[in-house]
């Protein structure tokens, strides 16, 4: 919850634009201030105060109590010109409440965080808990020294300035980062970030108390010398889901409760079956199977997880008390795909999502032209895979390779990266055993009918006239029926120094079903420093004007030319 408070009218107005914006999300804080504020302190997660900073720490002060419980607080000044990230910039999430009060008021956000002002990945904002000396490693980040990165196996994160720790049982005595479940013995400036690893499985006997799950469960990590931070969930047979005792403990350890049916969990090899929860619930094994099974073990290949890479591992046995079991497994990191579409090429036209998607990969892989337009964008220590042009599938093979083998990949393409560009090769190329996310962009024909008007107003078809993937005879086919079904048609690709014809023989087909005045739209470089637009007809079309980066829409029957724009009319048919 965003508690909103105010203390003059226009403050209040700022308030109630937020409140407007983010329904179900703020509380708004009325009286005195300096009682609103201590109340919003106590209750919500994050502040929005409209008040000058100075009186806002006067009255913050006397209440915080430590930075990882403290709530977020952002300070917007009388006019709404600065939100400022005043206290809990990471771990308050008040810089990113900065940007999204400034996304609504029209303000500038004021982030004064070392990391954000330098794009680094903070320690303290990685989807991971970080543990340990976490202000003198981000230090030595920021100073430029060196940092070591220990994380094998690789798990899915943004990238870091580090180097690889080197192959060699002698301390290197450096700041580290480590990405681990193992609580290891104590080490000067050294961070460890916890993966989400971890699956306790946990076997009950009915009216077990949370205590006695919660004493297991950590005193069995604590043995192993596993980190409590990176375990997931708590695992169980379908039979204890409402079992009070395992219900509290993963509600108190702050994890999900999976749970699986018996006749499931009965088909995991597991090394301690046991006589006494066949009879009970009807599988030999609760503990050890469910903690396999939520980590992800395929029953149908004991020996290898039905996607690429080993199984998980059994890390801790079943072990007992007088009413519980549990057992610890730990699960194959999985990697993250995140197919980017870049926009037509103006930073404007680049989504917020992309760019968070770049900000949040270690890898970035992509044609090496689009490489140079976001390059900027990237944090220090993304690892950057760029290659010419006609390497699509390569580029496709490298980047699902790359999250397979744990990493946060983004896999750049121009406009979006669906149409004609790399999602389509690159999701032939991944299984089932990585994450992927697409993020939208900008096509060139939705760039290029922007700046003709409204061409696209009515049905319409995008047909590239590249014969390098598909043959001739089957793209004729196609713009013939679009022809035909008279269909407003966008051409790709539509002509280069090697391929000079098709794109005349695309407009006669067309033109054999539309007269010569129908209007044309040409547009070189959509939103690129170079663009040029016109609008023409297809009689008057100058072919010669057109290269690999126009796109040509070319209307319907419907079309027309009103003030110098295209326009293809919702309804078809024009109204009087």
């Amino acid at each position: 919850m965003i508690g909103l408070v105010a203390a003059t009218a226009a403050g209040r107005r700022g308030c109630e634009r937020l409140a407007t914006a983010w329904p179900g999300r703020t509380r708004t804080y009325e009286g005195p201030v300096s009682r609103s504020i201590g109340a919003a302190f106590r209750e919500c997660d994050q502040l929005v105060v409209f008040l000058a900073t100075g009186a806002t720490v006067r009255l913050l002060a006397p209440l915080l109590a430590d930075k990882a419980t403290d709530p977020g607080v952002v300070t917007v000044d009388e006019a709404h010109r600065h939100a400022v990230a005043l206290l809990g910039g990471h771990a308050g999430g008040a810089n990113d409440l900065a940007e999204a009060v400034s996304a609504e008021l029209g303000s500038a956000p004021v982030v004064t965080t070392a990391t954000d002002a330098v794009a680094l990945s903070a320690l303290d904002g990685l989807p991971c808990p970080a543990e340990g000396a976490v202000a003198a490693v981000t230090r030595a980040l920021l100073d430029g020294d060196p940092v070591l990165l220990r994380a094998a196996p690789a798990w899915p994160l943004p990238a870091l300035p580090a180097r690889p720790w080197p192959d060699t049982d002698e301390d290197p005595g450096l700041p580290a980062v480590w990405v681990t479940d193992r609580v290891e013995p104590p080490r000067e400036a050294t961070v460890f970030v916890r993966p989400p690893s971890l699956v306790v499985g946990v076997g009950a006997s009915s009216g077990v108390t949370a205590g006695e799950v919660l004493g297991l469960v950590r005193g069995t990590l604590r043995d192993a010398r596993l980190a409590e931070a990176s375990v997931t969930a708590l695992a169980t047979v379908d039979a204890k889901a409402s079992e009070a005792g395992i219900v509290e403990a993963a509600a108190e350890l702050d994890v999900e409760l999976v749970t699986f049916a018996a006749p499931d969990l009965a088909r995991i090899p597991v090394p301690n079956p046991s006589a006494a929860p066949l009879r009970a619930v009807g599988t030999p094994s609760v503990a050890e199977a469910a903690a396999l099974l939520a980590a992800g073990h395929s029953a149908a290949a004991p020996a290898q997880d039905a996607g690429t890479g080993p199984a998980p591992e059994l890390v801790v046995s079943k072990r007992k008390s007088a009413m519980a079991t549990v057992a610890v497994a730990r699960r194959r990191p999985r990697g993250r795909l995140a197919v980017v579409g870049l926009g037509p090429g103006a930073r404007d036209l680049l989504t917020p999502r992309a760019t968070a998607e770049l900000r949040r990969a270690s890898v970035v892989v992509g044609l090496d032209q689009y490489v140079t337009q976001i390059r900027d964008l990237l944090r220090p220590g993304t690892r950057v895979l760029e290659s010419g042009l006609g390497a699509e599938e390569e580029r496709a093979r490298t980047a699902v390779a790359e999250a397979r083998a744990g990493h946060a990949v983004a896999l750049i393409g121009s406009g979006d990266a669906g149409v004609y560009a790399m999602a389509s090769p690159a999701l032939a190329e991944a299984a089932d055993d990585i994450d992927v996310v697409g993020v939208p962009g900008v096509t060139a024909a939705l760039a290029a009918a922007a700046l003709l008007g409204a061409p696209l107003g009515h049905d319409h078809v995008s047909v590239s006239l590249s014969d390098l993937h598909t043959p001739w005879e089957v793209i004729e086919r196609r713009v013939r029926a679009a022809a035909e079904s008279d269909l407003v048609v966008t051409f790709y690709n539509p002509r280069s120094r090697g391929r000079d014809w098709q794109l005349p023989k695309a407009l006669a087909i067309l033109a054999e079903h539309r007269t010569p005045g129908t209007p044309v739209g040409v547009v070189h470089a959509a939103s690129r420093p170079d663009e040029r637009a016109e609008v023409t007809t297809l009689a008057a079309l100058d072919v010669t004007t057109v290269d690999m980066v126009t796109v040509v829409t070319v209307g319907n029957t419907a079309t027309r030319t009103v003030a110098g724009r295209m326009v293809t009319p919702r309804g078809y048919r024009w109204q009087a």
